[in-house]
């Protein structure tokens, strides 16, 4: 009998010689003792009159009983006609194709055909989220049997830390790769569509800004009489009169600006809606970056790093000015310039549509997008001169005449 021919002693007593010798556990099961010491569990049996090798494991992480359990399935499945070796690789290469889609895998290749359309700052937020809060969890798991519960628990986690943005940008990105591998065949459904509703909406916040007209000239004031650096006094100057973001504004390259023609072309791809957007410049727009030339424009950034010319200007750089002049965060912040504008403008009746295209505002059809970053330019080089006159007038203190636009 198969316990008489090899026993759990001799198998671990077993010495390793000068050439492989095998030991036999019976029904065609042995193990194969190598000259290294390495020893393998093996089963010999026939298919179709040919003889094949079924590889069950190494020893001792398969032990005797356990070869013998694994024999038994292989000879169960030969007995209706099965070829275990044949099953096995198989299996292999289905192991394989479910290692190459795994929800990291997929992931990874869904971001990476997000480059070149999202502005570096964004393409790394966009991998850090998957890299931070989704991968440690599921990123190993084959994405087509990923269901909605185990995503679910995934954003929960930010939930109960009451990161709520963060959740539901997750799950948004998460519906966008699931509906990626649908389209590549490596799963059936987008399961973050299931979650609609399953996790707690944040309350809707927007940045600080000052709008009322007098408050306006006291900012304008105290940036003029900012004393600290002088590129980012310049920047602080600049952002009221271009209110472009305020990454766009730091990331400002010279090779973008042409003083000649009296304006900034921002490039598609540094661009939150991914289409170039210009920015007409005034005349006061104008004075500040030739101001600034001689002393950043033999490099790449019209605002670079104080520590890293090679490098644009910290994020923090302006917000960290406007608490230095006393405005808090629930005041003012870099972004809240844009705030400022689009309130002013719209309340003093320049189309609203020319202000939406000047804050580069997401147009909704994406092919009309791609063609419309000149629309309403000329109006818009004109919105943007009395924008910097109607400011200059604030900042003085002089009698502001209100700059609603004037008949053509």
């Amino acid at each position: 009998m198969a316990s008489k021919t090899l026993t759990a002693l001799a198998t671990k007593n077993a010495k390793p010689q000068d050439k492989p010798y095998r030991l036999a556990a019976g029904n065609g099961l042995y193990l194969q003792v190598m000259p290294n010491g390495s020893r393998y569990w093996r089963l010999k049996y026939r298919v179709l009159g040919k003889e094949k090798v079924l590889a069950i494991g190494v020893y001792p992480e398969v032990s005797l009983e356990k070869a013998r359990s694994e024999a038994q399935k292989a000879r169960d499945q030969i007995r209706v006609g099965g070829d275990p070796s044949a099953q096995k690789q198989i299996s292999k290469v289905r192991d394989k194709a479910a290692a190459a889609n795994t929800f990291e895998s997929v992931t990874r290749e869904w971001i990476a055909k997000q480059k070149h359309r999202l502005a570096p700052a964004t393409f790394e937020k966009l991998k850090w989220l998957f890299e931070r809060h989704a991968f440690p969890w599921i990123g190993d798991r084959p994405i087509a049997s990923i269901e909605a519960p185990e995503l679910h628990e995934v954003l929960q986690r930010l939930e109960q830390q009451n990161k709520l943005e963060t959740a539901q940008r997750l799950k948004q990105v998460c519906g966008q790769v699931f509906r990626y591998a649908i389209a590549t065949s490596r799963a059936k459904r987008d399961v973050a569509a299931d979650l609609r509703g399953a996790i707690a909406t944040p309350k809707t916040t927007h940045h600080a800004s000052i709008t009322e007209p007098a408050k306006v000239g006291e900012l304008l004031r105290a940036i003029y009489g900012f004393s600290g650096s002088f590129l980012t006094l310049c920047a602080l100057k600049l952002a009221p009169l271009v209110f472009v973001r305020p990454g766009e504004l730091r990331r400002a390259e010279w090779s973008e600006i042409d003083l000649e023609k009296r304006e900034w072309r921002i490039p598609a791809e540094k661009m939150k809606m991914a289409a170039v957007h210009i920015v007409p410049l005034s005349t006061q727009a104008l004075a500040i970056l030739r101001e600034i030339k001689p002393l950043t424009g033999e490099g790449r950034y019209v605002f670079p790093s104080v520590r890293d010319l090679r490098k644009p200007m910290s994020e923090n750089t302006v917000n960290a000015a406007l608490r230095r002049l006393g405005y808090t965060h629930d005041e003012m912040t870099g972004h809240g310039f844009r705030s400022t504008a689009s309130t002013l403008l719209n309340e003093q009746g320049w189309n609203r549509d020319a202000i939406e295209r000047q804050l580069a505002h997401g147009e909704r059809n994406s092919i009309r997008a791609a063609y419309n970053y000149a629309e309403y330019l000329p109006e818009r080089r004109k919105m943007m001169q009395e924008w910097s006159n109607y400011l200059d007038g604030l900042r003085t203190g002089a009698k502001v005449v209100s700059i609603k636009r004037k008949a053509s």
